[in-house]
């Protein structure tokens, strides 16, 4: 084989994987235009479905000033962190991880472990649903608003920094890799099961949890739920600690400063071991892979 040939081969067996995520990002944005009209009923659905939810909690609050010591527009904050989060996780994991079990049925994971490129990062990423992403844009307007009222407090206003956002946006992040997490290693088990129906459930459980500010879970069946779902499944700290950050800034109470600044160290480990975890849930179960055609 002559040297000519060395870059081309190169190239080939190391793709940038930049690269390859734009492709699939713009193919799947090429096939939702082919189909506009549910493409857009798509979007006001799940922005509908949101509004809802909003509409719910501003009647709640006609009549409380307050829920577990998060008044109306800190609940709006964490409310709005929620859509990003989810928008985020729905938009570019849920898709994909949901067809793992097709892949295995139809022979399609024998082609991606095939293929000269990371079979999770493939497997991940194959899929954007860029209809949902709605959420993330309605998300970052009431962010916005929320943010804006809490500035014109009179008691005591919002002062944000820079540092607030970068923090927001760095452990808002974290909160996408822990559902990831949860997601990738729960569609590993398809491997093994052959068929995992469960996953849409499993994520209305789980979602359902991480919804609501952690202070709720008090009292005797409380607690244990806010243990198991901070340090053994860090569900709760998806999106409360995101929403704490910019919220509640370091510095503007001692208290709340000091739970969150416990709860933000703790998440970048929770985060790291989710995603470690879930890298060895993935690679074992592709070991005990033996194609479809086996």
């Amino acid at each position: 084989m002559s040297s000519a040939n060395t870059p081309a081969l190169a190239k080939i067996r190391h793709p940038s994987y930049l690269g390859v995520f734009l492709t699939f990002a713009r193919n799947s944005l090429v096939r939702d235009m082919t189909f506009r009209g549910n493409f857009l009923i798509e979007c006001v659905t799940s922005v509908t479905w949101m509004a809802m939810n909003l509409g719910f909690y501003l009647i709640i609050f006609k009549y409380t000033r307050q829920i577990a010591g998060w008044d109306q527009y800190e609940f709006f904050a964490f409310l709005s962190t929620t859509m990003i989060v989810n928008s985020l996780v729905q938009s570019f994991f849920m898709p994909n991880c949901e067809e793992v079990s097709e892949l295995i049925r139809t022979g399609g994971l024998d082609f991606a472990l095939l293929k000269p490129i990371d079979t999770q990062f493939l497997i991940s990423l194959r899929k954007v649903e860029w209809a949902g992403l709605s959420n993330f844009f309605a998300g970052v307007i009431l962010l916005s608003y929320s943010l804006v009222m809490m500035a014109q407090r009179s008691d005591t206003p919002l002062i944000l920094s820079p540092q607030s956002l970068l923090l927001y946006t760095l452990f808002c992040l974290c909160g996408v890799a822990i559902m990831y997490s949860v997601m990738i290693s729960l569609a590993a088990t398809s491997i093994w099961l052959g068929q995992n129906r469960s996953l849409y459930d499993f994520w209305f459980y789980i979602t359902n949890f991480s919804r609501y500010p952690m202070e709720i879970y008090e009292g005797p069946y409380g607690r244990p739920l806010r243990m198991i779902f901070t340090f053994v499944l860090p569900i709760l700290l998806v999106v409360n600690v995101p929403a704490r950050v910019i919220a509640w800034p370091f510095g503007t109470d001692a208290e709340q400063s000091n739970l969150t600044m416990y709860l933000a160290v703790f998440t970048l480990f929770a985060t790291g071991l989710s995603l470690l975890a879930s890298r060895w849930l993935f690679t074992a179960a592709l070991r005990g892979y033996r194609s479809a055609s086996s």
